[in-house]
């Protein structure tokens, strides 16, 4: 059994960490995808274990929370068509993953794969919470789940709004003129939202500061998301084929994005801001969390299963 070197792993992680897909990322590093793919398990099982081991305590003020959609297999609507025998349809579908970021440091503190739905509100929200040493000020859009979400995890002790954004086509004055535009442009609407009209505001629990109810840096994670992770990007066939491997490769990238990847505005990784490390990461401090054996390279894999 041929094992990687720390160089050729480094590659690979860097790959899949810039927005690389598993064979993208194999035909570049000549190594076969399932070479790839493991390496991408067992860094991503470790990314795990090191962001709990290291995000805690924190002396966090704002708390954005906001969640980002994506699939496994097949989006919900074609899970009954699914003919291949060997797919758990229990485990394809939509899948959210749901994101809780510092607005200070821009730290994600917390993330969670799973429905849009209150299990999942109150998993998010009750991490969040036990990573926090005082009172915050938190704002998520308008899904109702998150009210009883956060009086369960943070009773009253909390600043707590909620922001709905709204567009043209939730208006019941602007919907006559959207389903006109809609008419007109249909295929450019159909990857576009409505028009933004506006938001609405409202405040759930303390006295939250207006001027920081805000979820501008949470959605620009989800846009870094899309960026830095290729099964994230819609209208390709780069999505994840398991649920399991599309939570390592999540964890993987907030683990890079909070310990490696150096913040434009911040000049410094988002831990370093938050206080919680000194010292700069690099992807082969990622590689070095985990020790893994690889198989032979791409091309003599190919020749195998040929043969």
């Amino acid at each position: 059994m041929n094992t990687l070197s720390t160089a050729k792993k480094v590659q690979i992680i860097n790959c899949l960490v810039e927005g690389m897909s598993l064979r993208a990322t194999s035909r570049i590093t000549d190594v076969s995808i399932n070479t790839v793919t493991k390496l991408l398990v067992d860094t991503g099982k470790a990314c795990q274990n090191f962001h709990d081991e290291n995000v805690h305590s924190l002396t966090t003020k704002r708390v954005q929370l906001d969640e980002i959609w994506s699939f496994v297999y097949a989006k919900e609507s074609h899970v009954e068509d699914i003919v291949n025998s060997d797919i758990d349809k229990d485990k394809a579908g939509d899948v959210w993953t749901w994101v809780g970021i510092d607005a200070d440091t821009k730290l994600v503190m917390s993330w969670y794969v799973g429905d849009r739905d209150a299990v999942s509100a109150n998993a998010i929200v009750s991490d969040i919470k036990s990573r926090l040493t005082n009172r915050v000020q938190l704002t998520t859009d308008g899904l109702k789940t998150y009210i009883d979400a956060v009086k369960n995890s943070f009773g009253k002790n909390i600043d707590f709004a909620m922001l709905q954004k709204i567009y043209e086509s939730d208006n019941p004055k602007g919907a006559k003129r959207y389903e006109q535009n809609k008419r007109k442009n249909q295929n450019e609407r159909r990857y576009s939202p409505g028009d933004f009209t506006g938001i609405e505001i409202k405040t759930i629990s303390g006295k939250p500061n207006p001027d920081h109810i805000s979820t501008s840096y949470v959605e620009r994670q989800n846009l870094t998301m899309r960026m830095h992770m290729r099964r994230f990007t819609r209208l390709t066939n780069a999505f994840s084929k398991k649920i399991e491997n599309h939570c390592y490769a999540i964890a993987l990238h907030f683990v890079y994005y909070n310990f490696v990847k150096i913040h434009t505005t911040l000049r410094v990784t988002p831990v370093m801001q938050a206080g919680l490390i000194k010292n700069l990461m690099s992807i082969e401090d990622l590689v070095n969390l985990h020790i893994t054996e690889a198989p032979k390279t791409r091309g003599e894999y190919k020749k195998r299963i040929s043969n």
